[in-house]
């Protein structure tokens, strides 16, 4: 599933990051294993010795910088499991009959939630591992996963498309929405952004403000090469509110 052709420097690419977006929160990677020794293989790795959610896992990474993997055993149940491949998407799982009732009115608005979900598909991986971007000690990581507010995504995004520029569009699945960010990253190669759920804010400690973008890693260079240009031209983060009463002509004429 990696590049493993392309080599990254990671502090350099995460001090970029920084340096462009002032992130509060540390960047992560993802990387998915088909066996449990190649996950416990990973220097300084931690195991849970509870039962979690995949969000306080990449919760774990992101908000305290730790290393850590985990195998189905370690998840709640198939939902944080399938979404990384790591359990059957099966007729039990698909009919999402757990949720009628709680997140949805019908047993047709579960199915059609649970068929609308970006899945790895299962039977390859037994094993996921999260870490800092710039420990480099998933090197290199399936996706990367980078947490901010939509300025800072907006400008993340306008780096992505400076060169080689392409049409991104998202979906919204609701709850389950790390589908939208780190599965459909896994499964389609491709920059994915969420509005992360319910349980991701709860279980994951993801503030209100945050959004998710997730990425194959040769994205990243692209979008800070993107950034960096954008900067020389005055379209940078922090966006500097310009005033809603005052005469728009001179800033428009020096960014449009």
């Amino acid at each position: 599933m990696t590049d493993t052709a392309t080599t990254y420097d990671w502090p350099a690419l995460v001090a970029g990051l920084n340096a462009l977006l002032r992130l509060k929160t540390t960047p992560i990677g993802m990387k998915l294993f088909e066996s449990r020794e190649a996950m416990e293989a990973i220097p300084k790795i931690r195991r849970p010795k509870a039962i979690h959610t995949t969000d306080q896992i990449v919760g774990m990474a992101a908000r305290l910088g730790w290393t850590v993997g985990i195998t189905a055993e370690d998840l709640v149940g198939a939902q944080c499991q399938a979404v990384i491949g790591l359990a059957p998407q099966d007729e039990e799982w698909k009919s999402g009959k757990r949720y009628v009732g709680v997140w949805h009115a019908t047993l047709d608005d579960a199915r059609k939630r649970q068929e609308a979900l970006s899945v790895v598909p299962h039977g390859r991986f037994r094993a996921m591992a999260v870490a800092p971007l710039a420990s480099a000690r998933l090197d290199p990581p399936d996706i990367c996963l980078i947490y901010g507010t939509p300025g800072q995504m907006i400008i993340f995004i306008n780096g992505l498309q400076w060169k080689g520029y392409k049409r991104f569009d998202w979906s919204v699945v609701g709850e389950t929405a790390c589908a939208d960010s780190w599965g459909r990253a896994l499964s389609t190669g491709e920059p994915s952004l969420s509005l992360p759920c319910f349980a991701e804010r709860r279980y994951g400690g993801v503030p209100d403000e945050e959004m998710l973008m997730a990425l194959p890693p040769k994205y990243l260079p692209i979008a800070i090469e993107g950034m960096q240009a954008l900067a020389k031209n005055g379209l940078r983060y922090p966006i500097a509110p310009y005033g809603v009463q005052n005469d728009v002509r001179a800033g428009m004429a020096a960014s449009y």
